[in-house]
């Protein structure tokens, strides 16, 4: 992992950086061929120089966006771009981010 990523995450208060490191590790781990660095001031991972998934703090809560979500069909995603085709999740608790990679939450 990027060591600019555990910077972005260590700058979080304590619920959201516990938020912002399962997900940086959980998305690590299913990406392994993925590049990951700061993009647009939050972290990103990357397949062929394609933005696939990155998270960024916001009012809400942590933002877990995922690129080319016109492939996804999950209902529960919060917020779907029109411009680049994004759709995201705010979490604000650790037990939230497994179902929001998996789908079930």
């Amino acid at each position: 992992m990027y060591a600019e990523t555990l910077k972005y995450n260590r700058r979080q208060g304590a619920e959201h950086k516990l938020v912002c490191d399962v997900l940086a590790h959980e998305i690590d781990n299913a990406l392994a061929n993925a590049d990951n660095k700061i993009w647009h001031a939050h972290p990103v991972w990357f397949l062929n120089e394609n933005p696939i998934v990155g998270y960024s703090k916001q009012k809400p809560g942590i933002r877990l966006m995922f690129g080319a979500a016109q492939i996804l069909r999950k209902q529960k995603l919060d917020v779907v771009g029109k411009k680049f085709k994004d759709a995201s999740v705010f979490l604000n608790d650790v037990s939230e981010v497994l179902g929001a990679i998996c789908g079930d939450g």
